[in-house]
């Protein structure tokens, strides 16, 4: 198989990508295909993709070195530590290992070789059966994912009713958003769901939502090989 080639690998770009509007490519299992959204140095880099797998699909077994981040989207998806529902949030980290598969089939946001050492928690969250905190403005609801001091990343789900508006900001190390459902928006642009989003250190906007949306958001984290 030819070596994948980089994707939106300069990671001071802002980058936007409308998945629902991309192809599926085959990964090496055959039964699990992917859409690559952010992808360095070949197959074995730093990776985050959507990924789909069939009913029946699997991987064998593999360990994760810089550690795994997964959303399930929807459907199931199982390994030999347990099965994993819509809306489960998934943090595996350095030097963990499993071996995937899913019965009925799933679609998962992942994140692969982005998360170094070894002392980072395990997590695993159903956010479907967790309580929302209040955001920073009405309408804002938040739901903690994952945080730990001694890393630069802050993972969350937000939760915006219609015609939320939030101020300008900046994000020092950059952002991520994944669109859930309805529709986010800021000053450039409009994003519908299954939008891909990647802001680059020190970024700003003035994010907000007419008719309200669900996004993943993880802030941080965009500096450690910024380039």
């Amino acid at each position: 198989m030819q070596e994948p080639q980089d994707i939106n690998a300069k990671l001071s770009e802002h980058v936007v990508v409308h998945t629902q509007k991309m192809q599926w490519e085959a990964s090496p299992s055959g039964t699990v295909w992917r859409k690559p959204l952010y992808r360095e140095g070949g197959e074995f880099g730093p990776v985050t993709s959507i990924v789909k797998y069939d009913a029946g699909g699997n991987f064998r077994t593999h360990f994760h070195p810089q550690g795994e981040e997964i959303f399930v989207l929807d459907g199931e998806f199982c390994d030999e530590h347990g099965r994993y529902k819509a809306g489960t949030y998934l943090l595996n980290p350095d030097g963990t290992k499993h071996a995937p598969f899913s019965d009925i089939g799933c679609t998962l946001l992942v994140r692969l070789r982005q998360y170094d050492g070894k002392d980072r928690k395990q997590l695993k969250l159903d956010t479907t059966n967790m309580e929302w905190k209040q955001g920073m403005v009405e309408g804002l609801t938040v739901l903690p994912l994952y945080r730990q001091p001694q890393y630069p990343e802050n993972m969350s789900l937000v939760r915006w009713e219609p015609d939320t508006y939030f101020p300008e900001h900046t994000h020092p190390g950059g952002e991520e958003i994944f669109v859930l459902e309805g529709t986010f928006e800021d000053d450039h642009g409009i994003y519908p769901k299954g939008t891909w989003i990647r802001s680059p250190h020190l970024s700003k906007h003035k994010p907000y939502s007419k008719n309200g949306c669900l996004i993943y958001v993880r802030v941080g984290g965009l500096t450690t090989t910024f380039n």
